[in-house]
């Protein structure tokens, strides 16, 4: 599939068939190609932690279980056969912006007004969801509730000095239904771009006779 394609194509999914696996080895590629993501310093700051055994995937649905009744979200995205969690290392790119070539001995998060241990773990991220486009998969990145985080990191023994990005769901589309990106439109071109100077759109191009 081209990459344009790709992109084209990619739409977040949230039913998914539980009868219908995903194979290590499948995971193991798509994670082999969210690892070729750009990231700071070739810090490389990130780790994928995979769920493919259901006792795995139970234990981090229990973790993020707020008590509340489950709603048609959870019941879909749960059927999930496969899950990655995103995970981003801030200590990595302290460590290696400490390195002579950087110089930043203080090791100062502070230098860092964008933490871009979570913006390079994002784009790995969007690398997996591509990929999955590519191999006939379903994917969907959502996120962990804040205070869900702590119960998380101790039922899957994710050290503290990680933090979850985020989770893809991998799987086999169940059907397909309405979400958010049909009920609101894509903003144009027009008011995204900005050429020279924010406020000042581009002109699309003229079309000539």
């Amino acid at each position: 599939m081209e990459l344009r394609d790709a992109v084209r194509r990619r739409r977040m999914v949230r039913r998914f068939d539980p009868d219908r696996p995903v194979a290590e080895a499948v995971v193991r590629d798509l994670v082999g190609l969210a690892v070729r993501a750009p990231s700071a310093g070739f810090s490389q700051g990130w780790d994928f932690l995979v769920l493919l055994d259901p006792a795995d995937r139970a234990a981090f649905w229990g973790a993020t279980d707020d008590g509340r009744p489950s709603d048609s979200w959870r019941r879909g995205v749960s059927e999930a056969p496969a899950l990655v969690l995103c995970l981003s290392h801030p200590e990595a790119y302290l460590d290696r912006y400490a390195l002579p070539d950087k110089g930043w001995t203080d090791r100062s998060p502070d230098r860092w007004p964008v933490p871009y241990w979570d913006t390079d773990t994002a784009m790995a991220a969007m690398v997996l969801l591509l990929g999955a486009e590519d191999a006939g998969l379903g994917a969907l990145f959502f996120g962990v509730p804040g205070e869900r985080h702590d119960a998380v990191h101790a039922a899957l023994g994710i050290p503290t000095d990680r933090r979850v990005v985020g989770v893809v769901a991998l799987g086999h589309e169940a059907e397909r239904v309405g979400g958010s990106p049909r009920t609101r439109a894509r903003r144009p071109l027009e008011d995204v771009l900005h050429v020279g100077r924010f406020g000042v759109s581009a002109r699309p191009p003229e079309r000539r006779l």
